[in-house]
């Protein structure tokens, strides 16, 4: 029979208020982590203006890169946008330059996974520029199953997120000296805690899946931080490293139909905006608070810990020597 007595529940009743129930709590609770994450992002309160001071962004034509060089453009800083794609780059210049009344932005061409291109923009900036006030390593690339390899034979995450600005900050170390006090701020990432470096393969040509190797990158990318504050100590030049957030941005758009669907819904409804996630950058480029601080990780505009294994010097020392050769820093080439 379709029921019992009246004032009895029927079982197909007490299912759909169960199910009712249930996702009535998971949406509340949906809710309230995007509220958390909302009301716990940082944010850059400092005012610091930045005329006369020369900024370089790599990555500068979307993503967090675009929103650090409009905040600081809107600061009066002279930026030098360091891109791959100079159509893209030169449109948000436009947008820059119109909504900051500031048109001291220069757009360069810059491929982090070439190293010629590494060289020649770096180069170009040596001969041209008279000083670097902040260098800020933002670009960044994330595959999603199959890898790729550079023009140098290198693992194409590997080589952007890593070997490019470690080839880069080489490069240009001497004008960043001779620019002192200035600073070095690279962007990390808390998924580096989802990895491991291998000593053994830090060129990791054929590895199964690409996008783990993302995790792998922001690792090295803190080690490098780490060791280069290091050897710069005493030089008036600092290195601070960050975790911008889970951000909503381009970096995400390798992953393939269909995972990409969830993965849409995700961003969309829990990660960070871009503005959002460009704070600390802009923290660390700007704030007062941090100018004689070296060698340290921030998150949400605060200093924030490592992991134990973040913390080995002498893995990093390691990971420095092989970059070394991986990147093909030369005898002639200036020494950190």
């Amino acid at each position: 029979m379709g029921f019992v007595f009246g004032w009895l529940p029927t079982e197909h009743y007490v299912r759909d208020i169960f199910l009712l129930t249930l996702s009535a709590a998971i949406a509340a609770t949906l809710m309230s982590i995007r509220f958390y994450l909302r009301i716990t992002a940082g944010r850059c309160f400092t005012e610091t203006k930045m005329e006369g001071k020369t900024v370089i962004i790599t990555g500068a034509n979307s993503g967090i890169g675009k929103e650090t060089a409009k905040d600081l453009a809107g600061r009066g800083a002279r930026i030098i946008m360091a891109c791959r794609n100079l159509e893209t780059a030169n449109a948000v210049k436009d947008e820059i330059v119109k909504e900051t009344n500031n048109n001291k932005i220069v757009v360069k061409k810059l491929d982090l996974g070439s190293q010629k291109s590494v060289r020649e923009f770096a180069a170009d900036i040596v001969k041209t520029e008279s000083k670097i006030d902040v260098l800020i390593h933002n670009a960044g690339m994330a595959l999603a199953f199959r890898g790729q390899t550079s023009e140098d034979g290198v693992e194409l995450t590997m080589a952007t997120n890593h070997y490019g600005p470690f080839l880069l900050t080489h490069l240009l170390i001497d004008l960043l000296k001779r620019s002192a006090p200035a600073r070095i701020v690279i962007v990390a990432s808390e998924l580096y805690r989802l990895s491991s470096v291998n000593l053994n393969k830090l060129n990791p040509v054929g590895s199964f899946p690409a996008a783990y190797l993302y995790y792998v990158s922001k690792f090295a990318n803190i080690y490098f931080a780490r060791e280069l504050a290091k050897r710069l100590e005493g030089t008036r030049v600092t290195v601070n490293f960050l975790h911008p957030g889970m951000i909503d941005s381009g970096i995400w758009r390798n992953v393939p139909f269909p995972l990409n669907l969830p993965m849409m819904a995700i961003t969309k409804g829990f990660f960070k905006t871009t503005k959002a996630g460009a704070q600390t950058t802009i923290y660390l480029a700007t704030s007062d608070e941090v100018a004689n601080v070296n060698g340290k990780y921030f998150m949400d505009c605060k200093e924030a810990t490592l992991n134990a294994a973040a913390l080995d010097e002498e893995k990093g020392r390691k990971i420095w020597e092989e970059s070394l050769k991986i990147a093909k820093i030369t005898p002639q080439d200036p020494k950190i």
